[in-house]
């Protein structure tokens, strides 16, 4: 079959494989739709210490079950079509056992520990099955394409559900890329009635105008702080999400929510560029919830599937491009040009 493996930073290749045999416990899926993550192109240019190299790339996949170990946990048929909640948790440590999947101590991801989804086939592996990380997927409503972002999505679903949006709430989202319009559109769906976007790439402010996001502002241009108090009549978002990675906006992110609002970091910052300098008095005295969001759990993939199969979610204009596997070099030319919002592979 063929693959994208990951060798090494920069040496990416597009493989002929032997297609993978079902072993104990096990499904064999055919993979129709993968999309290509920010941490494929991280791992391109920078390189995983993580990733068990070589390795095939893709976590954020979706495809049919062609083939069943009779020993698979749960109950599945031939044609069922599946996502992942594709950081594997181990089931026992402390994190496991108190029902913080996400933060587990051994977590094995696919494309890290595990063969991924930039390929015709994968197999899920018995632990994912036993720990229920693996998701049905209406398959007569919801494109691959479409189903392929049920694991980003969940990303969004696991900050948005840590921040408490309420009803009513005004939402601010630092950063447009494909993340931060996920998060804007995940907390409308969960309740926000106005959210705000800030975003200093041009063509990324362009595409956040093909969303429902009530204002969206340049901050090289105009004051973000004046433009919050102006919507929030001098209050303060009552969330702030800070999907940019870069330290800027995360040590801004306190200046524009309000007094016991919820300030979000969910973009990672690059190791030796992960410092801030924040204002503590702002967090004291304004009694500020500062949290982290990190990955999802099979609860969180779950209900994304939900919200993408109801339409309250719009990933076909997320899912921007479709590619072929041996256009994997092409897709990250699209994603660093701030082209495409997410590129999908089509094996």
């Amino acid at each position: 079959m063929q693959a994208v493996v990951y060798y090494a930073p920069g040496d990416i290749r597009v493989e002929d494989i032997p297609k993978p045999q079902l072993c104990h416990g096990e499904l064999l899926v055919h993979v129709d739709a993968c999309a290509v993550c920010g941490t494929d192109l991280k791992s391109r240019h920078h390189g995983n210490p993580r990733i068990k190299a070589p390795l095939v790339m893709g976590h954020e996949f979706t495809g049919i079950i062609e083939e069943i170990s009779p020993s698979a946990v749960g109950t599945w048929n031939i044609g069922d079509r599946i996502v992942m909640a594709t950081s594997i948790s181990c089931g026992e440590c402390y994190y496991c056992q108190h029902h913080y999947r996400n933060l587990c101590t051994n977590l094995a991801p696919m494309s890290f520990s595990y063969p991924g989804g930039m390929a015709e086939y994968v197999t899920i592996p018995a632990l994912a099955l036993r720990g229920g990380h693996v998701i049905p997927v209406p398959a007569d409503n919801v494109k691959a394409e479409w189903a392929a972002l049920a694991e980003p999505t969940s990303c969004a679903v696991n900050a948005v559900q840590q921040c408490n949006i309420r009803q009513g709430d005004t939402v601010l989202v630092m950063g447009a890329g494909p993340m931060g319009l996920l998060n804007a559109v995940v907390a409308k769906a969960f309740g926000a009635k106005q959210i705000i976007m800030s975003e200093l790439n041009e063509l990324r402010r362009d595409q956040a105008k093909n969303f429902e996001i009530d204002f969206v502002v340049d901050p090289a241009r105009d004051s973000l702080e004046e433009v919050v108090r102006s919507v929030t009549k001098g209050v303060g978002a009552d969330v702030v999400i800070v999907a940019a990675p870069a330290a800027q906006p995360q040590e801004q992110a306190l200046s524009f929510v309000r007094k016991q609002g919820t300030v979000c970091l969910f973009a990672s910052l690059p190791v030796g560029k992960n410092m801030l300098n924040i204002d503590s008095r702002l967090i004291h005295y304004g009694e500020i919830r500062l949290i982290g969001s990190s990955d999802s759990t099979p609860e969180h993939v779950k209900k994304a599937v939900e919200l993408i199969t109801a339409k309250k979610i719009p990933v076909e204009k997320i899912a921007s491009h479709l590619l072929p596997l041996h256009r994997i070099e092409r897709a990250f030319e699209l994603m660093i040009s701030g082209e495409a919002l997410r590129v999908v592979l089509i094996p």
